[in-house]
This record gives C-alpha cells, sequence and structure tokens, in this order.
C-alpha cells in the first residue's frame, strides 16, 4: 500500500498536470537516483547558450554527430556526463538556464563552458562554480516545497554530485599571458583553486549530498590548444602547464581524502583522467582512434586554434571526415567517442583509473 507521502505526491502530481507544472510521484521510486552537474564544458550541455558570453558551441559542426544539430554542447555529440546519465538509466540533464527547465527531478546540470572555481577565471563570460552552487540552492529550495522536506532530503543523500571544474583556472596563466604567477607560487594557486572547490563541497554536504564524482585534470599542456600556443610552436608538450596540473590533481586527491575522514557519509569516486587522456594521445591506435594529438575541427598547428564553426572571430578552420576517428572534437574538447570511453572508465572502471569506488558503485550505495 503507497505511504501517505506517496499519495500526497501522487496528488501533487494530479494537480500539476491541470496548471502545467512538470513533476513526478517521487515517493513511488525508492531507489530513484538523481545526477547533478557542477563544472565547464567538458560538462556543459549548453547553458552558455543563455549567457552573454563567446564561449559557445551553439553553431554547426558542433552536435552534428549525435544530435543532428548544435545543442550548445562542445563536442560533435554527447558529453560524458550524458553518457553517465544514461547508464544510470536517467533522461539527459538539460542546462539549468533552459527556460522552461522547472523539473529537476533527475538533477540538474549547471555546468558552464570556460567556468572555473575561482571567480576571476574568465569572469563575465561564464557561469562561475559560486554561481553555479547559488543556483543548486534555489534548486533545493524547489525540491523541498514540491516534494515536502522528507522526500527531498531522500532525494538529496542520494543523489549523485557530479564535479568537472579546474581546468580553466590552471590554464588561464598559460593561455593568456598572465603574470598571475609573480605573485603567488603554484602551490599557492593550486590551494586557492581547491580551497574554492572544497567550500562548495561542503556547502553542498550542508544541504545533504553524500556521494560526490570528480574528475581530475588532463594533460593540458598536451591538448592542441596548448600545444598549438607553447612559446617555440615545437612538437612537445608544454610540460610546464602539465607540471601545474600534476599539482593540482595530487591536491585535490589529499582534498578528498581528508573529506571523507572529516564527514560522516562522505563518499567519493575521482577517475584519472590525466592517465586517460595520455595513454590515448600516445597510442590513439590501442583504443580505436587515428588522431590522438591534433584536432577534428580547427585552424593551425594541431588544428589548435579555436576557430572550428568560423564563429569567434576567425572564420577559417578545417573539419576532419570523421569525428569518432579523432581523440579531439576541436582545439580543447573530446569527441563523442572519446567522452564514451571516459564516461565507461568512470562507471565502471577498476581501482587503478577511477577509486575509491567507481560511478556505478555510488549509483547503487
Amino acid at each position: 500500500m503507497a505511504s501517505s507521502s506517496s499519495f500526497h505526491l501522487c496528488v501533487l502530481f494530479v494537480y500539476a498536470i491541470l496548471v502545467n507544472v512538470p513533476t513526478t510521484c517521487y515517493g513511488d521510486h525508492d531507489h530513484h537516483v538523481a545526477l547533478f552537474v557542477f563544472g565547464d564544458s567538458l560538462s556543459d550541455p549548453g547553458n552558455n547558450n543563455y549567457i552573454n558570453t563567446i564561449a559557445r558551441a551553439n553553431f554547426r559542426p558542433y552536435g552534428e554527430t549525435f544530435f543532428k544539430y548544435p545543442t550548445g554542447r562542445f563536442s560533435d555529440g554527447r558529453l560524458i556526463t550524458d553518457f553517465i546519465a544514461e547508464y544510470a538509466k536517467l533522461p539527459l540533464i538539460p542546462p539549468y538556464k533552459q527556460p522552461g527547465n522547472h523539473h529537476f527531478i533527475n538533477g540538474a546540470n549547471f555546468a558552464s563552458g570556460g567556468a572555473g572555481a575561482l571567480v576571476e577565471t574568465n569572469q563575465g563570460l561564464v557561469i562561475d562554480l559560486k554561481t553555479q552552487l547559488r543556483y543548486f540552492k534555489h534548486v533545493e529550495r524547489l525540491l523541498r516545497q514540491r516534494l515536502g522536506d522528507k522526500d527531498a532530503k531522500k532525494l538529496l543523500s542520494r543523489a549523485v554530485y557530479f564535479f568537472s571544474i579546474g581546468s580553466n583556472d590552471c590554464m588561464s596563466p598559460f593561455l593568456s599571458n598572465s603574470s598571475f604567477f609573480q605573485s603567488y607560487s603554484r602551490e599557492e594557486y593550486v590551494e586557492m583553486v581547491n580551497g574554492n572547490l572544497t567550500a562548495v563541497i561542503k556547502e553542498i554536504y550542508k544541504k545533504g549530498g553524500r556521494k560526490f564524482g570528480f574528475l581530475n585534470l588532463p594533460p593540458w599542456g598536451c591538448v592542441p590548444i596548448v600545444r598549438a600556443l607553447k612559446p617555440g610552436n615545437s612538437s612537445e608538450c608544454w610540460e610546464e602547464a602539465n607540471a601545474l596540473v600534476k599539482l593540482h590533481n595530487y591536491a585535490l586527491s589529499q582534498v578528498l581524502q581528508k573529506l571523507e575522514s572529516q564527514h560522516k557519509g562522505f563518499i567519493y569516486s575521482i577517475s584519472d583522467f590525466y592517465t586517460s587522456v595520455r595513454e590515448r594521445m600516445d597510442n590513439p591506435s590501442r583504443y580505436g582512434f587515428k588522431e590522438g594529438k591534433s584536432a577534428c575541427c580547427g585552424g593551425g598547428l594541431y588544428r589548435g586554434i579555436s576557430s572550428c564553426g568560423g564563429k569567434r572571430g576567425i572564420k577559417e578552420y578545417q573539419l576532419c571526415h570523421n569525428p569518432s576517428e579523432y581523440l579531439f572534437f576541436d582545439s580543447a574538447h573530446p569527441s563523442e567517442m572519446a567522452n564514451q570511453q571516459f564516461a565507461k572508465l568512470m562507471w565502471s572502471g577498476t581501482p587503478n583509473i577511477t577509486w575509491p569506488y567507481n560511478l556505478k558503485a555510488l549509483f547503487q550505495i
């Protein structure tokens, strides 16, 4: 027999149909696990379409492999988080900023292309992590209003909170000729980035969040956009950039272990994105790619100039015939084929690549 709470929610559902408010009989789904996404362009399904920015991907050839039209995703098709939603038997989580998107039973995606953990990273052009947290708190209030405190608490505690953040923070000093490191040591800078991330995680924990998934940072010094801008334009990776990434990744792993030890019920999954990307760069054919260093879409050396689609100030660009043969779709973002591989590693990867839990385990706990 349904509980009174479930009955109340189903009555609410009938009422919602009458007033055209999307909702669901959440109380009937005891094992429902929502997905909340925070991050940058690796996870942005189109939030940047709705803000005043040049950091957009809402034009062709983006999106053509799967959606057949540009959605705002920085890829030829689906993102890592799209595949994770599929594996978790959830629908694609739409952009939080999308008009009419008020149905958050399955979660929400706040990610914004170009965003960082630091407010100063691409300030004024992105939805920074602090603002993404503010949006989440708004969703949390809405869920409590719609479901009641008991069922909202259940949803929030069972949900998985996914983060892909830090890349723009770590790369902006290299891509913008910044003198930032004249004011801060690299260790101090990494501490600031991870400090902001930690503060957001703690706020979500206060709201009931317990299960967190993370990608560490890829070898940005080897990504086409950074290779193309490296002083001297040699074929080697920009190891100074990779050194900062490694410093960040080590600090992030320490932060997560500390959070786990200090916060009851806090569990997490972190995937070694650095190693996963580097292996595919160095041995593309082993993973089904023909090209691991140059992008499918872009201009210049390694197609590392961010001109894919010709809408970012530079009209000239080259486009490959088959994006699935490339590790990178554009100068900074993986192809759908690569995103699917990375998502599988996060979902069911073994502890040598995804630890201490994989995402499948987090969704089942």
